[in-house]
């Protein structure tokens, strides 16, 4: 038997097929605190529970193109860049039946999710607790800007904990900071950024020697405007392969 003809006799429910969905974590600092955008379930599982933005895989959508089409049905957002995180797949991480989830992942401004913010009442950013200090790994807490904790839909805490693992890992080798500044930006709101994500106080004259020694910094030759005291020099950040340039 040939390729052509095992394929024509092949038959697909010969072996169970697991559903695919994508989960988004959309992360960003506000007010020196790492949060999340975070939506209320209108359905079972998890009925008013608070959950990511999430969805199932068309079965002729690729796994990309369905985190862009979540990203603006879900999130209300249309040009954010997205990566894949991690993939979660225990057996009974929902209780529907068994559904393997792609996570992706981005650092968004804060300022960029007003406008979702304000079209979309079912979603909220909930400010992440790391429990955990450095590299340790574990669940995080998620809680309102008042209030008590969260309870997660699905493995969603999980996610979050890999994710902020994940981006304290690359913070120290990667440009992935500068995702959440403006294109102009002060030493010390990078700094802030950095002590967000670490849950750490910094040095700031060591802080700023390694981010000068980089490369990563440009000086743009301005300075901030609208400051009681000596305005700030502002830079820009200009990516290593710019540097070399």
């Amino acid at each position: 038997m040939d390729e052509a003809a095992f394929l024509e006799s092949y038959d697909p429910a010969a072996f169970e097929r697991p559903s695919v969905a994508v989960d988004l974590i959309l992360m960003s600092v506000v007010d020196g605190t790492p949060a999340v955008l975070l939506t209320r379930r209108d359905q079972h599982p998890f009925q008013n529970g608070w959950a990511l933005p999430g969805g199932f895989v068309g079965i002729g959508e690729s796994l990309d193109a369905a985190a862009r089409r979540i990203l603006a049905e879900k999130a209300h957002m249309a040009d954010a860049w997205v990566e894949q995180l991690y993939t979660f797949g225990a057996v009974d991480r929902d209780p529907r039946m068994r559904i393997i989830s792609v996570a992706y992942f981005a650092l968004i401004p804060a300022t960029a999710f007003a406008a979702a913010l304000k079209a979309a009442p079912e979603l909220a950013l909930a400010e992440l607790t790391v429990p955990w200090q450095g590299e340790a790994g574990g669940p995080v807490e998620v809680r309102p800007a008042e209030g008590a904790p969260l309870a997660l839909a699905f493995d969603h805490g999980e996610m979050l904990g890999v994710a902020m693992l994940r981006l304290r890992g690359k913070l120290d080798y990667s440009g992935i900071a500068f995702a959440l500044l403006p294109e102009r930006f002060t030493l010390r709101a990078l700094q802030d950024v950095y002590e967000a994500i670490l849950d750490t106080r910094l040095n700031k004259p060591a802080f700023r020697r390694r981010m000068l020694d980089r490369g990563w910094l440009e000086p743009t030759g301005e300075r901030e405007t609208g400051a009681s005291f000596r305005p700030a020099e502002l830079y820009r950040y200009r990516p290593p392969g710019e540097a070399s340039r």
